[in-house]
């Protein structure tokens, strides 16, 4: 195994490990945590296949912003935080890891399947460049890119209006 294929795998480990920690954390902040770890983790993993604009957009957008939007999102709104926030019955974990078991091996033989073991030509190498992706995301993906952003603009109003109207007069 190579430099790359060691690094991928501490890489996936520590995101996995991540990911199944936003699903069973007690604290909502400690969740949204957990996720920065897990969206970080994806962003290094296309940096170590080479889709450098993708990774960077990933760890800056995601990591650095959404996540910050959700924490701003939870303490302006004044959502139950602490430990009884969430319901954990055992029949819902039991149903949701038989689910999320059955996804996790559907999506490994989907990935076998379409990527052998095998190493990657060097024709498929191009396809996660800046160039492309830059070209691809401001001629066929603006409008869906504005939209996010207005979406995202206005989860913050509706926030910040929520949290101001539970004041009210005193």
């Amino acid at each position: 195994m190579t430099a790359q294929e060691y690094a991928f795998l501490v890489v996936a480990v520590i995101g996995g490990l991540a990911a199944v920690a936003v699903v069973t954390a007690r604290n909502v902040v400690h969740a949204a945590l957990y996720l920065v770890v897990s969206l970080a983790c994806i962003g290094v993993t296309f940096l170590l296949v080479g889709a450098e604009f993708v990774g960077w957009t990933q760890i800056l957008i995601y990591v650095g912003a959404i996540v910050i939007l959700f924490l701003f999102g939870l303490m302006l709104t004044k959502a139950p935080i602490g430990k009884d926030t969430l319901d954990h019955l055992p029949q819902s974990r039991i149903v949701g890891g038989v689910v999320a078991v059955m996804i996790f091996l559907g999506l490994a033989g989907l990935m076998l399947r379409v990527w052998p073991m095998s190493s990657t030509p060097a024709s498929q190498q191009a396809l996660g460049s800046t160039a492309v992706v830059g070209e691809s995301m401001f001629k066929d993906y603006v409008l869906p890119f504005e939209v996010v952003s207005f979406l995202l603009l206005a989860a913050l109003i509706g926030a910040i209006v929520l949290a101001r109207r539970d004041e009210g007069p005193a």
